[in-house]
């Protein structure tokens, strides 16, 4: 069972773009309204609709199309010729007309060219991923936890190593 736990203040709220800040909101008026939490999106967004705080425009309607279609495609998987489970589509970032835009290649048709450019922008991800773990752990480690602070060791070769091992 899920208890009401009080999210401390303290913390600053990073800006971001407008529409990112009102959903921030709509959380933080869910936690403030003493609703279960921890909690699940699904949770918080059927609050936020049952309390009038969010409705479907026709744009987020496309935009949740849209993220729906990308997560399916970030987890087709095929089988390559030796046998590896691999990512069928890719995606990198792409400026058209002064716009950022993410365009989708199979990994059986793309170019050597639009590859080498989704490889290079998802490690980028990864490394912002491991970046922003990195502080996350300090700052808890730091702030909540300093007495049994909790490791974190982002270099992966091992865990690769021990993987790879096991497939054989």
């Amino acid at each position: 069972m899920k208890k009401r736990v009080t999210v401390p203040r303290r913390y600053r709220v990073s800006r971001g773009s407008t529409y990112k800040d009102q959903l921030q909101r709509i959380v933080r008026e869910y936690q403030d309204a003493s609703q279960t939490w921890p909690a699940t999106t699904h949770e918080i967004a059927a609050w936020a609709i049952r309390k009038g705080k969010w409705e479907a425009q026709p744009s987020s309607l496309i935009d949740q199309c849209a993220a729906q279609l990308a997560r399916a495609m970030r987890e087709e998987y095929i089988r390559d010729a030796q046998g590896r489970t691999v990512r069928a589509k890719h995606c990198a970032r792409h400026e058209v007309n002064g716009h950022q835009l993410m365009f989708w290649f199979d990994i059986r048709t793309a170019n050597r060219d639009q590859m080498v450019m989704a490889f290079q922008q998802r490690r980028q991800q990864v490394l912002g991923d491991c970046r922003q773990l990195k502080l996350d752990v300090e700052s808890y480690n730091e702030n909540r936890s300093p007495a049994e602070p909790i490791p974190m060791v982002l270099d992966f070769e091992l865990d690769l190593e021990e993987e790879r091992l096991a497939r054989q």
